[in-house]
């Protein structure tokens, strides 16, 4: 039985900020590296040996895929199969000659894990897939997988090609923020019609069977090899609450995943508190009196359940602001407390620019006007 490591759980938006931590239960969970991470506030919930160097078999077709998408949302070409993109391994099965899109490569990357489709992508993109490697790292770097390496857009074994269950956890985050990646992950199947044949449209299932085993799952990818064993990398929400579930080599991984979401939405909770702000602010020195405010950051604060119902707002603001005011400027903050412990902030922005008066007024009138405005 692994040893569960249980982390703070509430967002710390600026440095001073306190968390509150949850008790981890014994969950006996079979991979050899795995992490349960919440991306609406970047904490790690549940882990062991996430920092672990793995292979990641067709997990790997996340990066792939994220990359394609964003490519074909700004060109969606028609790719013609050659023999440079053939493929061993699992397939989306296309022939030599024949033409598809990106994104219907993409489809073909998450339903069927297709190599095939994965090497076609990567020799369209970049001209071979060495050159798309590059890419795929570059883009790792971006996100913060600081453990990771590609050489594959497949996910085939190399010595070379690794990554970890948190680096896998931060990709999935970021993939699931690209609109077309969040909604082809999340169908059980999808139809790619041919460009080349124009009669041939072909059906293919999703290999994430977590889509069907667990209500709440909005997508993921498998991945298998010899050497690197079952990988799962998947994604659940609920009740606003959105959970990343990874597991590395792991012999259980469908009965894993259900686990380790069940502890999270079971512990943790999204919560959107109430937030009693002044509709305005007094303005000294500006062509008007006043300049209006707004909590533009509505991300939910995620708490640990049984506390949900004790979060406490306290306003930080100045009594008054000095001309010119920009609109969107930082005029203050809300901290979110439990139990005298801060847990988060969000910032209160100016919604309308002020302009200043450039016309004088006489040391009297100023000071009296300073004085109303700071009352």
């Amino acid at each position: 039985m692994k040893k569960l490591f249980s982390v703070f759980l509430c967002a710390v938006l600026l440095i001073g900020i306190s968390v509150i931590p949850i008790d981890a239960e014994d969950l006996s969970i079979s991979a050899a590296a795995y992490e349960l991470y919440c991306p609406d506030n970047g904490q790690v919930i549940l882990s062991d040996q996430a920092d672990r160097k793995l292979p990641m078999a067709s997990t790997t077709k996340i990066m792939t895929t994220l990359i394609t998408l964003e490519h074909a949302a700004k060109d969606n070409i028609a790719v013609e199969f050659t023999e440079e993109m053939t493929a061993e391994g699992s397939s989306m099965y296309l022939k030599i000659g024949e033409k598809v899109t990106l994104y219907d490569l993409a489809v073909g990357m998450m339903m069927q894990s297709g190599n095939d489709a994965a090497n076609a992508a990567a020799i369209a993109i970049a001209g071979s897939t060495e050159s798309f490697a590059d890419l795929m790292n570059e883009k790792a770097r971006e996100i913060g997988m600081t453990n990771t390496h590609f050489v594959t857009p497949s996910g085939l074994d190399d010595e070379q090609h690794y990554s970890t269950a948190h680096d896998m956890a931060l990709l999935m985050a970021q993939a699931l923020k690209n609109k077309a990646f969040a909604e082809i992950t999340a169908q059980t199947s999808m139809t790619v019609d041919f460009i080349s044949p124009s009669n041939k449209h072909v059906t293919y299932p999703n290999h994430n069977r977590l889509l069907k085993l667990y209500d709440s799952c909005i997508g993921g990818k498998t991945g298998y090899t010899d050497t690197a064993g079952r990988c799962l990398v998947t994604a659940a929400e609920r009740d606003g609450l959105t959970l990343i579930a990874v597991t590395l080599d792991d012999r259980n991984d469908w009965n894993d995943h259900t686990a380790l979401y069940d502890y999270g939405f079971d512990h943790l909770k999204a919560v959107q508190p109430s937030v009693d702000i002044p509709d305005s602010v007094c303005v000294v020195g500006g062509t008007g009196d006043t300049a209006d405010l707004s909590v533009t950051d509505d991300s939910p604060l995620i708490i640990p359940a049984d506390q949900a119902d004790f979060v406490q707002s306290t306003l930080i603001l100045p009594a008054f602001f000095y001309a010119p005011i920009q609109k969107n400027d930082t005029a203050g903050k809300v901290i979110f407390s439990i139990n005298g412990e801060a847990i988060g902030e969000r910032p209160l922005v100016f919604t309308e620019n002020v302009g200043f008066n450039h016309k004088k007024r006489d040391f009297i009138t100023y000071i009296k006007d300073l004085f109303n405005w700071h009352n």
